[in-house]
């Protein structure tokens, strides 16, 4: 079986969570190394410490996929003197690839902060910070009927034709469809040479432009035609708000009290920061992956009775006291329940096209020991 190779990889998990996403300060994409070679094994983290790579030297693994990136802040020199240049040195010397997903994977539609949403069943949730729309396009392509609930089934799927809360919306009219094979061709119906008329539907549909290469790739994939026809337009139709953390509710109101409980179990965290009545029942609930006390007063305006965030400081949670809002901080460490739900994309969007193996790092990189 033949090896997949680091740009087949980082281009299919791109299709969830591109770099456009990304705020414009961010260091995201290729951080060291080369996508333009084989991979057999990939390492999901949240960080690229030194431990870290000696762990990936010796599982021998050739890709580093990270939520943080190795190269945040610019290198003036690369000193091997020093932890970065070390780490730096270490991932030249045994071959390995570093790639990071930051503030992309936070803003894409069940990342970071939809994980951590998933994981306390927050509900109907919206960005707590918009960034953006996703732009829509109309996508309209050619089907033979035979291929009709195929075709549309898996743009569906991928993303397409979702309006509202109604999924796989579609519109479609019959026609016939003529061609005629050229020579090097190996059409699917007719002979090289000799006029085809086909039944076929139009099938209509809109998709998110985000999601449009991964729409793309399921139709080329489930079209019986060697050559798709299909249109795209732009379309002046609003598109879904794009932005990071999530504001929702739960399904019941809850004691502070209990929720912090529930924080601390879904989050595998044996200790963390509260500040509110733990006796208040809470139901509307916003939360931001990493560093988010700068949005504290963003969540009090999206009608949160309670914020999830980490680094939260002293002055500033003594301002989310005076406005009424709870506080939770379990630490910017949480971030790492997003590793299991890359390592799952991964393997559902690339495991069966070559031989890979996906894990997840098991150095724990939390800095602060709770004594």
């Amino acid at each position: 079986m033949t090896k997949v190779t680091a740009q087949h990889i980082i281009k299919q998990f791109e299709r969830w969570s591109p770099k456009n996403l990304a705020y414009d300060w961010d260091n995201v994409g290729l951080q060291v190394g080369t996508l333009n070679k084989p991979v057999e094994n990939v390492m999901v983290t949240l960080d690229v410490l030194e431990n870290v790579v000696d762990e990936a030297i010796e599982k021998q693994v050739d890709l580093i996929i990270a939520h943080h990136p190795l190269l945040f802040v610019k290198l003036n020199q690369i000193n091997f003197d020093t932890p970065k240049g070390r780490v730096v040195r270490k991932l030249i010397k045994h071959d390995i690839t570093v790639y990071a997903a930051h503030t992309n994977l936070d803003v894409a539609e069940g990342g970071v902060n939809d994980v951590m949403a998933d994981i306390l069943e927050v509900k109907n949730r919206k960005p707590l910070i918009e960034t953006g729309k996703d732009e829509l396009v109309k996508l309209t392509v050619f089907v033979p009927e035979t291929h009709l609930e195929q075709v549309r089934e898996s743009i569906g799927h991928a993303g397409a034709g979702y309006i509202g809360n109604y999924s796989h919306c579609t519109f479609q009219v019959s026609g016939e469809g003529t061609f005629k094979p050229q020579e090097g061709t190996t059409p699917y119906i007719g002979k090289q040479g000799e006029l085809e008329q086909v039944d076929e539907k139009r099938v209509e549909t809109i998709v998110p432009k985000s999601k449009l290469s991964a729409v793309l790739k399921a139709m080329e994939d489930s079209h019986p035609y060697e050559e798709v026809a299909y249109d795209l337009y732009p379309l002046l139709n609003e598109g879904q708000s794009l932005g990071v953390g999530r504001v929702g509710r739960l399904e019941q109101p809850i004691r502070l009290r209990d929720f912090v409980e529930k924080v601390k179990v879904g989050f595998d965290v044996p200790n963390l920061r509260v500040s509110g009545d733990l006796e208040k029942n809470i139901q509307t609930v916003a939360l931001l992956g990493g560093s988010g006390e700068k949005y504290i007063h963003k969540a009090k305006a999206s009608g949160a009775d309670v914020y999830i965030t980490g680094d939260m400081t002293f002055h500033m949670t003594q301002d989310a006291m005076e406005m009424g809002l709870a506080v939770i901080d379990p630490g910017h460490h949480v971030e790492k329940v997003v590793c299991s739900k890359v390592k799952q994309y991964l393997e559902e969007h690339c495991i069966g096209e070559g031989k890979l193996n996906i894990i997840i790092s098991e150095v724990n990189t939390e800095p602060f020991t709770i004594m």
